[in-house]
């Protein structure tokens, strides 16, 4: 496995099969671990289709397992970053950490993605 990112509240890993491997630590890792599976569990039943499909989820290891969205960006307007995060709404979520650092690039459909939901907020239903 090849880690992509180390930092003080999460660990992420490749796998050589594309999966994604992230385990949670540091402040509040419980509680930023359930918020991420509810998103992306949500986002799933909404058919979203340009975040990562949650596949894993160990409450015992705070560790989910995804799939890939592709890879980093290294270049993004702030207008069109904006944009990006926008689509998400429909769907019924804000992300709460809209960065560059937040959008993948998946090279099969050309299809920009979001990833890191453990801040994001799923909105009331408005209906």
């Amino acid at each position: 496995m090849l880690q992509v990112k180390d930092t003080l509240r999460a660990t992420v890993h490749l796998g050589f099969d594309g999966r994604v491997f992230k385990t949670y630590h540091g402040p509040d890792a419980p509680e930023r671990f359930a918020n991420e599976v509810r998103v992306l569990r949500h986002l799933e039943a909404r058919g979203c289709g340009f975040v990562p499909k949650l596949l894993e989820a160990d409450p015992e290891k705070l560790r989910i397992v995804t799939t890939n969205c592709g890879s980093r960006v290294e270049h993004l307007d702030a207008a069109r970053t904006r944009e990006l995060f926008a689509e998400l709404e429909p769907f019924g979520v804000r992300h709460d950490d809209p960065e560059m650092r937040n959008v993948t690039y998946r090279q099969s459909d050309g299809r920009f993605c979001l990833i890191d939901f453990e801040f994001a907020q799923v909105l009331p239903d408005l209906r």
